[in-house]
């Protein structure tokens, strides 16, 4: 068990993070600080990941490393896409338990919201892992491991950046209150603005995930029309909504606005980021592929009758500077995990 350690995925900028948007450094070569050891591979399994929305970057992103590290634990793994619908969702975990699956993967979606399912599954001896599907990392009666950064760690990172980073903020928060996780780093946000006399919220906007690129123009032009030049900063909790808030930004001629995200660090927001043409300055990203490869190997775990690894990835302070001394611009790249999981699984 590692469950003593909040280990670093890349160690070197740990203490190089910025505490404000102009301070941005480098990122040095990581050293992999993840699981050493654990269970053989636990081959020939079925898998069903049921994605929140593969819309949503982050969920696209765990899927695909999931799916990578899949074909090397040879798995049968189905992807299901919820399509953002509570409904779709649960016929998704039904028909994964009538069908005798030896696992199932929350794909980002609170496990508490299917518990009747969850506990049916459990029942049949289907083993469940999360990824981003509880407020906190670890084990719970829902769940062998639900695998995410620490919600709060990524919601400070986020807050900081706004509030030290001007001489004084007018901050709406974008949020999704369908989540708890979402739930959470909204109030820990808030908490961290309200404890800063230069910082103020002005409001906290609840807009579902799943429809963002229906809901963000009207919520852009009557937040605009409500606090004009007192709106200075956006804060969301997933990059997602700021993949549609640059054109309503626009029709209004607010360029001057800030927007930062606390999490997850899509390939869209990187890219964007990375080019300095969007009002997304930053994002607290976590390594997608990497903890798609983390939720396979807690499966696994799972299968073997092991306890969970117990490691937590610390989230990183993503900013223009940080991306333009990432050659290939992915943050996952210069990690080892794809190596240190294989020594694990076939020593």
């Amino acid at each position: 068990m590692l469950s003593s350690f909040k280990h670093l995925f890349l160690t070197a900028l740990l203490w190089l993070l910025p505490l404000s948007l102009g301070q941005a450094s480098a990122l040095e070569v990581p050293v992999w600080s993840g699981p050493a050891s654990g269970p053989k591979a636990q081959e020939g399994r079925r898998i069903i990941f049921i994605a929140s929305d593969l819309k949503n970057g982050g969920a696209a992103a765990v899927s695909e490393g999931f799916l990578s590290a899949g074909r090397m634990l040879k798995w049968n793994i189905t992807i299901r896409d919820g399509q953002g619908s509570r409904a779709k969702i649960q016929k998704a975990l039904n028909e994964a338990i009538q069908a005798g699956s030896d696992g199932i993967v929350l794909g980002g979606f609170d496990a508490a919201d299917f518990r009747a399912e969850i506990k049916k599954a459990q029942s049949a001896h289907i083993k469940i892992v999360g990824w981003h599907s509880a407020p906190r990392p670890g084990s719970s009666s829902l769940m062998f491991s639900n695998v995410t950064t620490d919600p709060l760690t990524v919601a400070e990172k986020a807050a900081r950046l706004v509030c030290e980073g001007s001489e004084k903020s007018g901050v709406v928060i974008f949020t999704d209150n369908d989540f708890s996780i979402a739930r959470a780093k909204t109030l820990h946000m808030k908490k961290y603005i309200d404890d800063h006399k230069n910082c103020n919220v002005l409001e906290i906007m609840d807009v579902q995930i799943s429809k963002a690129e229906h809901l963000m123009p009207g919520a852009v032009a009557r937040l605009n029309e409500r606090f004009g030049k007192k709106w200075t900063h956006s804060l969301a909790i997933n990059d997602i909504y700021f993949d549609h808030i640059n054109f309503p930004l626009k029709n209004i001629g607010r360029k001057d606005l800030i927007n930062v995200s606390a999490g997850d660090g899509s390939a869209t927001a990187l890219h964007r980021i990375k080019s300095g043409l969007s009002q997304q300055v930053a994002t607290i990203a976590e390594p997608l592929k990497a903890q798609g490869w983390q939720v396979a190997d807690e499966l696994n775990r799972a299968f073997a009758g092991s306890g969970e690894s117990g490691y937590t990835t610390e989230p990183l302070v993503i900013t223009q500077e940080v991306l333009k001394n990432l050659k290939d611009g992915n943050l996952d790249s210069k990690l080892n995990y794809k190596e240190a999981y294989s020594k694990i699984w076939y020593p």
